[in-house]
């Protein structure tokens, strides 16, 4: 199903209310980015939230991260379908079955894509849980993804390459952990805009930088920028 211009961008409207939601996506253009909504928000303003979004002519990614039994995602993919939303979450440790229902139930009116391991997580974090490194567990994740037919996965970009190669040129890579300026805060593996462009991931997901700038259309504005700058180096 992937068809799409790379690199895109995604907002990211974590920590505001519902109404801060609507209202920031004023300032803001769907011609230059898309939204993401994610759990806390989605709990706070629901299916309406997505409906008001998406009347400003907003494309909306639901990263709601879904892990259930294959009925229960494949259901809750579907309702997300049935929304006219562009893209969600599932997590690719779910499983081969689990994730062969997520991608059925979107009938390819809906991109799914697979969460690998999570940005705030580290090897050490990891190696806590008796999983392999970043990268290896990513790869491994990004195959399984592939193989049932997904959209493409959630990764750093610090992994966008290795992905790149296991998984060819027309695998999706979205990547948060975007940090302009090689800012930090929880997340551990960031990498800039341009950075993340030329690792080849087709989405970059900006958050804080965006929505706590003083000026976010400028925030926005530089972002794009840095991208543009990042496609005429190749």
């Amino acid at each position: 199903m992937p068809a799409d211009p790379a690199p895109g961008l995604i907002i990211a409207l974590d920590g505001l209310s519902s109404r801060e939601a609507v209202d920031f996506s004023r300032r803001l253009s769907p011609g230059d980015c898309r939204l993401k909504v994610g759990s806390e928000l989605f709990v706070k303003g629901g299916p309406e939230l997505i409906r008001d979004l998406q009347q400003q002519g907003y494309e909306i990614f639901l990263d709601l991260k879904f892990n259930d039994i294959p009925n229960t995602v494949a259901a809750a993919c579907r309702a997300a379908r049935e929304m006219g939303v562009w893209m969600c979450t599932v997590h690719a440790s779910g499983g081969p079955a689990m994730l062969e229902a997520a991608r059925e139930a979107a009938q390819d009116e809906l991109h799914v894509v697979a969460i690998t391991v999570l940005t705030s997580l580290d090897d050490k974090d990891l190696d806590a849980v008796g999983q392999r490194s970043a990268e290896e567990q990513v790869v491994r994740l990004a195959q399984l993804a592939q193989q049932a037919n997904l959209s493409g996965i959630v990764c750093s970009a610090r992994e966008a390459r290795q992905i790149r190669e296991a998984c060819g040129p027309d695998f999706w890579i979205v990547t948060p952990g975007i940090r302009p300026a090689a800012t930090t805060d929880d997340q551990k593996r960031t990498v800039t805009p341009r950075e993340a462009a030329e690792a080849g991931a087709n989405h970059l997901v900006v958050g804080r930088p965006v929505v706590q700038a003083d000026d976010p259309p400028a925030a926005v504005r530089s972002i794009l920028q840095e991208l543009s700058l990042a496609a005429n180096a190749v």
